[in-house]
């Protein structure tokens, strides 16, 4: 008989408040062991808060949290211990060089100068700073700060990882190298939970939790999440997506829109009937390239449930 593979992470009902504001309500999922897992929500979702509480940093006012098998709220130390977290504003040293703060770090969690090596010298690779080595923290760009962030929170090797948007501000290069590390690190059985507001980045997750006010709103694969969304999606490419935004406003069969770069996504209740009244529509009010049917994304998804939700 085999044994129930126990999760790394384990949330129940967990809660936190604020004056005026509940940051968390009632949450609960599950993280598994050697997986990305995504917190997945605009500003004021709780991704925060959650992560705070799940580093042993706040505690919970309700509920449960159970961390690489410790109780957040009566070992914290314990979770500390066992863990990498990494803050939104990580605490690099901004006069030491790249190198003096991944030594620093490594002295910190009392790892051996020969393993420190080892772990940042194929992370600095993966990360692009090799040749930067030298340079003072201080005189890096924003992305390189926040992969060197990254080097220093995991040249320990830990086992769980959480990540507070640590892409938020960094640039498109530097988003796929942070990415690149993080896949890296789960052939060593690492678990990483990592929050972002990028809706785009829970498709690299194996699974998200999509938040919204505090409150969960659905939790599984990308590829399942896009399925629960009933309707189709029809893109309208446009050079000017606000004029098709406020031209369409409020037309038949639109259940929500939401701007995209090149254009707006609409999910409507019928798509072979709406598409050509949209298309006059539009012809007679605001530019625009084509109209086509494509596949949903997680930000589909997610602005048609908080419409749906808003309408109710």
């Amino acid at each position: 008989m085999t044994s129930e593979v126990q999760p790394v992470i384990s949330l129940r009902g967990l809660t936190r408040s604020f004056p005026g504001v509940r940051a968390v309500d009632a949450l609960s999922f599950e993280v598994n062991a050697g997986e990305i897992f995504g917190l997945v929500g605009p500003d004021g979702a709780g991704k925060t808060t959650t992560l705070r509480m799940l580093a042993g940093v706040m505690a919970p006012d309700a509920g449960s949290a159970v961390v690489a098998g410790f109780d957040v709220a009566r070992e914290p130390e314990s979770v500390k211990r066992s863990i990498s977290y990494m803050p939104q504003r990580f605490g690099l040293y901004e006069d030491l060089t790249v190198d003096e703060n991944i030594r620093f770090y490594g002295d910190l969690f009392g790892i051996s100068a020969a393993e420190r090596e080892r772990h940042a010298a194929r992370l600095l690779t993966a990360a692009g700073l090799n040749e930067f080595r030298g340079r003072l923290a201080g005189k890096l760009s924003g992305g390189m700060k926040q992969k060197l962030g990254l080097v220093c929170a995991l040249v320990h090797t830990p086992k769980v990882i959480l990540l507070d948007e640590p892409t938020t501000g960094v640039d498109p290069v530097s988003r796929r190298d942070f990415w690149r590390i993080l896949y890296s690190l789960l052939a060593e059985g690492v678990t990483i939970l990592t929050s972002t507001a990028y809706l785009d980045e829970a498709e690299r997750c194996h699974r998200v939790a999509l938040l919204h006010q505090g409150r969960l709103l659905f939790c599984d694969t990308p590829q399942e999440l896009k399925s629960r969304l009933r309707g189709a999606v029809l893109a309208v490419r446009s050079s000017e997506p606000r004029a098709v935004r406020d031209c369409l406003q409020g037309a038949p069969g639109i259940s929500s829109l939401v701007m995209t770069g090149d254009g707006v996504h609409l999910v409507v209740d019928d798509a072979p009937r709406r598409a050509p009244e949209l298309v006059a529509r539009l012809t007679a009010s605001a530019p625009f390239e084509k109209i086509e049917h494509v596949t949903p994304s997680i930000e589909d998804l997610f602005v048609h449930t908080v419409t749906e939700g808003q309408r109710a």
